[in-house]
């Protein structure tokens, strides 16, 4: 028999999305420059929790441990009225249907394949902000969608299916107010696309109080119009992928049933510590109290060792500059044993820009204070 293909011939099978580099593998270097300090690396570079999950979450978890069956894609009724009296108590969202709460394993997830659940097609636009989580763009290039960055006020172009808001901001903390969420929100249900609001960080305001996309003052329809949430920063439940999604009845009964289809589920035990979460509001506080106070030491030093602080305003980060390359920032704090995330990372308006996360331990924090 002879060969398919000749010895000089490479097979034309289907090829995938062409992806950027993941981000974080591009920092291996200064990591390396930092973890050689005497005191150990301050590792200020990504936004994932190191306090522990709290004790009635574990306990949650376990409590379903032995269910055997598949659970269900559109999550327990009581997940889904937990969310929905916890937007309301939280946040003062009011009529948030029930059937309108769809969980999501964690946040990034859902973002990365909503375009493409929400029918995004090659030629598309998805609009995203200017400075952006990454995965916003990653989930339009799998979708084959064109990717649009708009500056602060901007509005989506035309030929716009998906437009991401994201407030508070990853990576700057900037907050968008009622006025500007709802020009966003009415500029894009004016063309007929529809409305992602990021609202991971929405518990951790600290120089201003955030608002959902789904609060009264805000005044948009709901139509097209979805809510994304995550328990990873607010309740340190990064590791068990818990997040949810609501909004528009309609869009999020065509997510279901996509979801269904597509075996997008969440663990039966991770919906019990969903619901715990979701109807427990003191470990929320005592969360953001800890990120409070390690704000209140790494902020003043920043400063004093010469760097200015722009938005911040809330979430899990300040976004820095000295002024200078983002690069020669990250490679000046790692040879204090300080590892940051260039601002590029989120987009090219962030050449000038360190993102520094606040998620490292009391001790870590004041370590990198005192090298500061």
């Amino acid at each position: 028999m002879s060969p398919a293909h000749g010895p000089d011939e490479v097979s034309s099978g289907p090829r995938g999305p062409q992806l950027p580099q993941f981000p974080w593998d591009s920092l291996a270097t200064c990591k390396a420059t930092a973890a050689a300090h005497p005191d150990g690396i301050v590792d200020l570079s990504v936004g994932t929790p190191v306090d522990p999950v709290p004790e009635n979450l574990q306990q949650a978890l376990r409590s379903v441990s032995e269910v055997p069956g598949y659970p269900a894609t559109h999550g327990t009724p009581a997940l889904r009225e937990a969310a929905a009296e916890s937007l309301r108590r939280r946040y003062g969202i009011d009529g948030i249907e029930h059937d309108a709460v769809l969980p999501t394993v964690g946040s990034k997830e859902l973002v990365a394949w909503l375009p493409t659940l929400a029918g995004v097609r090659p030629g598309d636009v998805v609009a995203i902000p200017d400075l952006a989580y990454p995965t916003y763009e990653v989930g339009a290039k799998i979708a084959g969608a064109e990717v649009v960055r708009l500056g602060p006020g901007e509005r989506p172009p035309e030929g716009t299916a998906l437009l991401w808001l994201n407030s508070p901001s990853n990576p700057t903390g900037r907050v968008l107010d009622a006025g500007e969420l709802s020009a966003q929100v009415r500029a894009a249900q004016e063309m007929g696309a529809v409305v992602a609001s990021d609202e991971c960080y929405l518990a951790l305001g600290w120089d201003t109080d955030p608002v959902s996309v789904l609060h009264p003052s805000v005044g948009a329809s709901r139509r097209n119009l979805l809510a994304v949430h995550s328990l990873s920063k607010s309740s340190n439940l990064a590791g068990y992928r818990a997040g949810f999604v609501t909004g528009d009845p309609d869009l999020v009964a065509r997510l279901l049933e996509l979801r269904k289809h597509a075996g997008m589920i969440v663990p039966r035990p991770v919906q019990e510590a969903i619901t715990e979460a979701l109807s427990d509001d003191e470990h929320v506080a005592v969360q953001r109290e800890r990120y409070a106070q390690r704000r209140a030491t790494l902020r003043p030093a920043l400063e004093a060792a010469g760097f200015g602080i722009e938005h911040s305003q809330a979430g899990l980060y300040l976004w820095a500059s000295r002024g200078e390359d983002a690069w020669q920032t990250v490679e000046w704090l790692a040879q204090r044993g300080i590892l940051a995330a260039p601002g590029t990372f989120y987009g090219p308006g962030g050449d000038r820009h360190v993102r520094i996360a606040l998620t490292a331990t009391d001790e870590r924090i004041a370590a990198a204070a005192k090298r500061l």
